[in-house]
């Protein structure tokens, strides 16, 4: 009784806690900007305090979607009045846009601003751990005060490599961290202070660039790219240039990304540069990129009015004569949407020189758009939009008004577009649809364009699968529009009435019948009647159409398809005896087959047919016969083409598994052959696969009578080799062009190759060897390649790729051999470091060269080119030294986390180069 008791109340509160759940997804919905969804929870509570609506949402594990973050803690308090969520002790926020995790004590996420703020958090992403005694997050930047960040907290050293101690850190995501009152720590022992220290991040659009050289047109040429920042939530890239012999020489532009930095505005970018023009042209062309996104809460909407505006224009890279120099666009965008409508206005046009080329995208001065919500009362469904506004687009050529006024035209268009259904059961099995689609179009030109499209439909079905209906249409297209964007593809007056028929008159048998007749064509102008037969009766299944011209009583088309088989047609189904009752007689025991057909393994297919405009169609027979085993099986096609009368086609195809053991005795042979007798063309393949993994293939392609202009009647070829796709395979391949009248190959080839992967270990051998044959008198190597790689324990490995060719120029036998060998490269890793322990440093030797003989003459002896290279790896810096002794260049770099390495300086025989201190060249 207990138990029963437990269990019930276990099932209340299991409904309870789901009426919960989905009570809070309809309170949480009200986040207005952000959308919170509840993933897993216990319990929810709704509580007044203070006038301020909350939810409490607890349990051992909850977790929230706050739009793509994640948040994670066991009791959450949602403030629907402040839009707030305090995370409640320790809990986490994951920030999908900036792979940040934050994790700390009572956590505050204030929907509005997208803002988290708390106390003894730990931030941490890709490439960065920060601890902060308090900490916010807004977007686009993070603050924390006493913090403590480091690059290395990831690689598991400890202590770390080096740190730093700030009394206040400002974090750009993916841009840069600036730290105030900073020390810098090497295995945690303060050794240096940093009033203001600033660490990038790797976003190289945010990175200095300082470019100086010298051009033979422009002479002196700087290149400076700074970064800045403007308050929390700006971020910008001041852009300097210099060209000593433009007029003027200077110019300059900026970059600004800038979050939420006025209340309704999401977003901003701009992208400004004024830079001067080519030598030869005075002033400065100018490339502009203007773009604004924002949300502005309106109180009856369904959602935020969102608005986007993008300015653009590009002027650097054109040349004087281009007809775009000058032009700057703007499109702006707003949708709103109501309960009952949705709206939108969008504003598209360009300033600067009038366009002198038609305008296929349209200018919209402007547009505005109202969409009603579809009505639904009943059967009755409507659907409405309106589009009225000003345009500028190119002229149609069909309108001679517009072709008149010019490439483009200009002038006032309402567009009104419904959608009108209606469905109704007049009597019994029984149904009747009627709609109406209509687009109309009118313009300040006095012009207009209608698109009218009227259906009824009336079935009526009977004895279950048996139907007719009828179908009316009146479609209406007519009227010239000004603009080519919108112009309608020619008059259209049709009232189709087609008459469809489908019965099933016996058992496994179905008829069809169609036509369509148009009431406004010609009784030479209508379609025909299409009559459509299917059996599908053991053992036949028969296919067939005809299409019949009424008004000429003209056979047009006749096609069909009809096949012989039953793979059941031996089995026998028995019925059990059915004793005498009240209300019927005994019955006896019965035993049916599927069909007569009087072999299951075989199947025998046709098909064909009849045009009136070609005559007779080609007929294609096959024979089928299959094994016991489906995947057995054997089949034979011809196809005749009866109006020439000749053979076409002979093909054969088969498929053979031994399964009697299908380990030791696994075999499989599949093949086809395929021999048009016009052409004398002989195409074939065959395949026999032991086990699955081994296999011998033959493939050829060859012309029983080759011209006489022609060398060879095609291609045989012949493999072994093991199953594609083996870890370990090779392959023995031989083959080439032949000749059928000369009885033999005329210049094969005999190729092999070999791969083999471990663990750790890979090789690869692969080779063609040019072998006699009646065109081609040498036996030689053509081509040879070896590559591999292999690592031997944690500390060295090596990996080289060689490859050798030899081609041949001339006239056997004066002809001249040329021979390459390309090493590419050869390169031996040795790691360094402390045993058991990971390498810290690597040791890396390089050896690229390329080797030409002609004729067995070597050209341009040199000697090898070795470059040799130590990396010290510390996970989260890295030391980079590389030495050509060939060409006498020395480098040295270091690599932050995500950077691929920045140069500390460069030493060739011309001298040294310090990125820091530029040189002219």
């Amino acid at each position: 009784m207990n138990r029963a008791v437990t269990r019930a109340g276990r099932r209340r509160g299991a409904r309870v806690r789901a009426a919960l759940l989905a009570l809070g997804l309809l309170a949480l919905g009200g986040a207005q900007a952000r959308t919170v969804k509840i993933v897993s929870a216990d319990t929810l509570e709704l509580r007044q305090v203070d006038g301020q609506e909350l939810v409490v949402i607890s349990g051992e594990n909850v977790e929230l979607r706050v739009d793509d973050d994640v948040v994670r803690a066991k009791r959450v308090e949602f403030n629907r009045t402040r839009r707030t969520l305090t995370l409640i002790g320790a809990a986490s926020y994951r920030s999908a846009k900036d792979g940040e995790d934050l994790r700390g004590e009572n956590l505050v996420v204030e929907l509005g601003k997208e803002q988290v703020s708390g106390e003894d958090v730990l931030i941490s992403d890709a490439r960065l751990e920060i601890r902060g005694q308090e900490v916010d997050r807004i977007p686009g930047q993070l603050r924390a005060t006493g913090g403590y960040f480091t690059t290395c907290a990831r690689c598991g050293r400890t202590p770390n490599d080096y740190a730093f101690r700030a009394e206040r850190l400002i974090v750009y995501p993916g841009d840069r961290l600036v730290a105030y009152n900073a020390q810098l720590l090497l295995a945690d022992i303060p050794v240096l202070f940093l009033p203001v220290l600033v660490l990038p991040l790797n976003d190289r659009d945010r990175q200095p660039r300082l470019e100086v050289g010298r051009d033979a047109v422009d002479g002196l040429t700087v290149l400076a790219d700074l970064p800045f920042s403007v308050g929390g939530n700006t971020l910008g890239t001041t852009r300097l240039r210099y060209y000593q012999n433009r007029t003027p020489s200077v110019g300059a532009g900026v970059t600004l990304r800038s979050y939420a930095p006025v209340p309704f505005v999401d977003r901003v970018d701009l992208d400004l540069l004024a830079e001067p023009r080519p030598v030869g042209q005075e002033g400065r062309d100018v490339n502009l990129e203007f773009r604004v996104r924002g949300r502005v809460p309106l109180a009856l909407a369904v959602r935020d009015l969102d608005y986007t505006l993008n300015v653009t224009r590009r002027d650097i890279g054109r040349s004087a004569t281009d007809p775009e120099r000058g032009v700057t666009n703007v499109d702006l965008g707003v949708r709103a949407e109501y309960p009952l409508f949705s709206a939108a206005f969008n504003y598209v046009d360009r300033f600067g020189p009038a366009p002198t080329s038609a305008l296929y995208t349209p200018l919209k001065r402007p547009e505005v758009v109202v969409d009603p919500k579809p009505y639904t009362n009943g059967p009755l469904s409507a659907d409405v939009k309106l589009t009225a506004g000003n345009y500028t687009a190119a002229s149609n050529p069909r309108s001679p008004s517009a072709a008149a006024q010019g490439v483009n035209i200009t002038t006032s268009r309402l567009e009104e577009q419904h959608s009108l259904a209606y469905t109704v059961k007049p009597w019994t099995d029984a149904d009747l649809s009627l709609s109406n689609t209509f687009t109309g179009r009118y313009y300040g030109t006095g012009a207009r364009t209608v698109q009218l499209d009227l259906t009824g439909t009336l079935t009526q079905r009977w004895a279950g699968s048996n139907s007719v209906s009828l179908t009316a249409k009146y479609l209406r297209t007519e009227g010239t529009s000004p603009f080519a964007f919108d112009a309608l593809p020619g008059r259209l007056l049709s009232a189709p009435v087609t008459l469809n028929v489908s019965t099933v008159p016996a058992r496994d048998v179905s008829f069809g019948v169609s036509y369509t007749r148009d009431l406004f064509l010609s009784s030479d102008q209508q379609g025909n009647a299409i009559f459509s037969l299917g059996v599908n009766r053991r053992p036949l299944s028969l296919s067939a159409s005809t299409q019949v011209n009424l008004d000429k009583r003209s056979l047009e088309d006749v096609s069909f398809s009809a096949t012989l088989a039953d793979p059941d047609s031996r089995k026998v189904t028995v019925t059990p005896a059915q004793p005498a009752t009240a209300t019927a007689p005994a019955r006896p025991a019965t035993a049916t087959r599927t069909s007569a057909w009087p072999a299951p393994n075989l199947s025998l297919s046709a098909s064909g047919g009849y045009a009136r405009a070609t005559g007779p169609k080609p007929l294609t027979v096959t024979a089928a016969v299959t094994g016991d085993v489906r995947s057995n099986n054997f089949s034979v096609a011809v196809t005749h083409n009866v109006r020439t009368p000749e053979i076409t086609s002979v093909g054969v195809r088969y498929s053979l598994t031994r399964t009697q053991d299908t380990v030791l005795n696994a075999l499989t042979v599949s093949g086809n052959e395929t021999l048009n007798p016009v052409t004398g063309l002989l195409t074939g393949s065959h395949r026999v696969l032991w086990r699955g993994q081994y296999e011998f293939q033959t493939s050829h392609s060859l012309l029983l009578a080759r011209p006489d202009s022609a060398t060879s009647s095609g291609t045989v070829d012949f493999s072994v080799g093991t199953a594609s796709g083996s870890l370990n395979s090779w392959s023995v391949r031989y083959g080439g062009a032949y000749d059928l009248r000369r009885g033999g190959f005329t210049a094969p080839q005999l190729s092999a190759s070999l791969n083999l992967t471990r663990t750790g270990q890979t090789l690869a051998v692969a080779a063609v060897l040019n072998t006699p044959g009646l065109d081609q008198r040498r036996t030689e190597l053509a081509r040879a390649e070896l590559s591999g790689a292999a690592q031997f324990g944690s500390r060295f490995w090596v990996s080289g790729r060689a490859l050798y060719t030899r081609t041949r120029s001339g006239t056997y036998p004066d002809d001249v051999a040329t021979d390459t060998l390309q090493l590419s490269p050869l390169r031996v890793n040795l790691g360094l470091g402390r045993a058991g322990e990971r390498p810290g440093a690597y040791l890396t030797g390089t050896l690229s060269q390329n080797f030409t003989w002609v004729d067995g003459v070597r050209q341009t002896p040199g000697p090898l080119t070795p470059v040799i290279g130590l990396t010290i790896d510390r996970c989260c810096w890295a030391l980079q030294a590389e030495a050509d002794l060939l060409n006498r260049r020395y480098r040295v770099a270091v690599g932050l986390p995500g950077q691929t390495g920045y140069p500390l300086f460069e030493l060739t025989p011309d001298g040294a180069r310090i990125p820091l201190i530029p040189t002219l060249p």
